[in-house]
């Protein structure tokens, strides 16, 4: 018999990994959702013909149960959820800057533990994440949770100490790439070019370079210099950035996004 996942969130995130499991050959039979919505429960039962509820505790007969929860929200539904888990079952929380200890104290001793940081490109199966076992994880809860997280893209191990740095970069890393590429977008229309043909071009210009970073496993300085001739229209662009603070920005900008990563988990 497969082993049963529960999917406690029924967000985008959550219906992210939902659709990811079972594309990546979970059945639907295997898995259960809890949303309280009626009208998203039915969407979500039509769509993916998966088991959907209203009771977060009738997710604790899973053997793996996926917490996709707000951070604010993640005490009420450990709350909840709690009692009903057992010893040597699986908990995974996809919540920003909420700790495994956190958690463990909110359920029995036991149960086993991971954290983990997703991101928003999941949903084109290009995710990133990063997950941290907690005190009673052992090698096979941990493998679980990263083919779960593996099946909406890449996944890292790391020490939980970290989890706010990867927070700064991949988990709010999206943004950031966002709104350089509308910044690029305004000002491509700012110098003449038509909206559609400015997006057209900044966003093709994101998605070949960020495959030349990953075919060639070079580092961005040597494909950025490959790109930047001496005195030429790069280097004037790239002096501008400079002079502007750029990076400075970039760097106070993710010190920022991980500092909030420690306040939202204390």
């Amino acid at each position: 018999m497969s082993k049963r996942t529960a999917v406690i969130g029924a967000g985008v995130m959550g219906e992210t990994l939902l659709a990811g499991l079972i594309r990546a050959g979970r059945s639907a039979e295997s898995i259960v959702v809890v949303e309280k919505r009626a009208e998203r429960a039915a969407e979500l039962s039509e769509r993916y013909a998966v088991e959907v509820v209203a009771d977060v505790a009738a997710a604790a007969a899973a053997d793996t149960v996926l917490l996709v929860v707000k951070p604010q929200d993640m005490a009420d539904v450990l709350g909840e959820i709690g009692p009903s888990l057992r010893p040597g079952q699986l908990l995974v929380s996809l919540a920003a800057g909420i700790t495994t200890a956190f958690v463990e104290d909110h359920v029995p001793e036991g149960v086993a533990v991971v954290r983990v940081m997703p991101n928003t490109p999941a949903l084109v199966d290009e995710g990133m994440a990063a997950i941290s076992p907690g005190t009673h994880c052992d090698d096979t809860h941990l493998a679980e949770a990263e083919s779960l997280m593996a099946s909406v893209g890449k996944v890292v191990q790391i020490p939980e100490k970290l989890q706010d740095a990867v927070t700064a970069i991949s988990g709010s890393g999206p943004a950031y790439v966002f709104f350089v590429v509308e910044a690029m977008i305004e000002a491509g229309v700012h110098l003449g070019l038509p909206r559609t043909t400015a997006h057209e071009l900044a966003v093709q210009t994101l998605v070949g370079s960020a495959a030349m970073l990953r075919e060639t496993g070079e580092h961005p300085a040597v494909l950025r210099e490959q790109v930047t001739s001496p005195g030429g229209t790069t280097a004037a662009a790239l002096r501008e950035l400079e002079v502007h603070g750029v990076r400075a920005a970039f760097l106070a900008a993710l010190e920022a996004a991980r500092d909030r990563s420690r306040e939202l988990g204390s």
